[in-house]
């Protein structure tokens, strides 16, 4: 991860968590943290803890980070982040906590006059990974319209050149969904499975011939034995464990995205 996609990824990290930019330039951001992230990043739970105890006025920190130091402005003081700091591992996990179910709206300049509708979609994005002593992941992006029931493949990649914000933009409204939320997963995870299902089991079949030879071997060193000690059975076990075929399936974050409805007509 380059340092230009950390900042990239910093600035979209703040402003999804209400926080404010106050201060920007190609090497650095200075954020005014909403309480929520003060209480992610900042390590302060005594203070949090008395203010609520107290009822006292909130004060989140500021935070500064570098991710240019050799073209960073003199003036600014702040702490470096990079690739595989603790900072941005914190940042990672903080992300992924937070962002595992998130609710955006899609924002466009210069809208005509009037109210505009919003059409509220399901994203699912879930990790297929084919697992022997080889690994095959595969990610799949699908959005789900929860009024007419159109699903569209790759709906990250849709995603990504629309302008996102999770407050209701001015002169728009949001259309109630026809299709619950909870019936939107169900479809959505019958059709990863489906993918799952329907996947060439040439990788499979691979993996049981590699099995199959090992496990020859296996038996060959044994065969003069009576008795299999309990080696041979701790070692046909671990054959097992390194080549049998098997599927996993993870979901890894989703949201509620609603959008202009001439995207994916």
């Amino acid at each position: 991860m380059k340092q230009h996609e950390i900042h990239r990824y910093l600035r979209r990290y703040f402003i999804a968590n209400d926080s404010t930019i106050v201060e920007e330039s190609p090497a650095h951001i200075s954020v005014q943290l909403s309480i929520k992230l003060d209480k992610e990043l900042m390590n302060r739970p005594f203070y949090w803890h008395y203010l609520e105890k107290t009822g006292g006025v909130p004060n989140p920190m500021t935070l500064t980070l570098i991710t240019d130091q050799n073209s960073c402005p003199d003036h600014v003081k702040g702490e470096p982040i990079h690739f595989g700091s603790p900072r941005l591992n914190q940042i990672f996990a903080s992300a992924k906590e937070l962002g595992s179910f998130i609710r955006m709206y899609e924002q466009k300049l210069n809208l005509a006059g009037g109210s505009h509708p919003l059409h509220p979609w399901l994203s699912l994005n879930a990790n297929v990974s084919f697992q022997c002593d080889r690994k095959k992941d595969v990610m799949l992006s699908l959005g789900l319209n929860l009024i007419h029931g159109q699903i569209v493949p790759h709906f990250f990649d849709r995603l990504k050149p629309l302008t996102l914000t999770p407050k209701i933009p001015d002169y728009c409204f949001t259309l109630s969904p026809l299709i619950r939320v909870e019936s939107g997963i169900a479809r959505l995870q019958k059709m990863i499975r489906t993918f799952a299902e329907n996947e060439p089991a040439d990788w499979a079949v691979a993996a049981h011939s590699r099995w199959q030879t090992d496990a020859a071997l296996l038996e060959s060193f044994y065969e003069n034995e009576d008795e299999k000690p309990a080696s041979y059975t701790a070692e046909k076990q671990a054959l097992q464990e390194q080549y049998e075929p098997r599927i996993d399936v993870s979901l890894v974050n989703g949201g509620i995205f609603y959008l202009h409805q001439q995207q994916f007509q």
